[in-house]
């Protein structure tokens, strides 16, 4: 693989994160996971005052960004950040 091609593959993958970062709802859940991990869907929309699908789709956005990670117990399934939602949050904290 030529080094221009290596440098454009991690240029979209760090793109994939941004954008998986780039919305304030999403910050706010990055935020409340930092707090309170382990919290399912509807726990997340309830305490963010917003709606389920809303939730949801926001979640699973953070998910495929590599910043939080799902783990299903029982029959709910629980989120957590992950290391790289961490640096992220560490990131955004510095730019204020």
């Amino acid at each position: 693989m030529k080094s221009s091609q290596k440098k454009n593959k991690n240029y979209h993958k760090l793109e994939k994160v941004v954008k998986g970062f780039a919305n304030h709802r999403r910050i706010q859940i990055l935020e409340l996971l930092e707090k309170n991990p382990e919290l399912s869907v509807i726990e997340i929309a309830q305490e963010l005052n917003m709606n389920f699908k809303t939730a949801s789709e926001h979640i699973r956005r953070l998910a495929i960004s590599g910043l939080i990670m799902k783990r299903s117990k029982g029959k709910s399934i629980r989120h957590k950040l992950t290391e790289r939602g961490l640096k992220v949050l560490k990131f955004l904290r510095a730019l204020e």
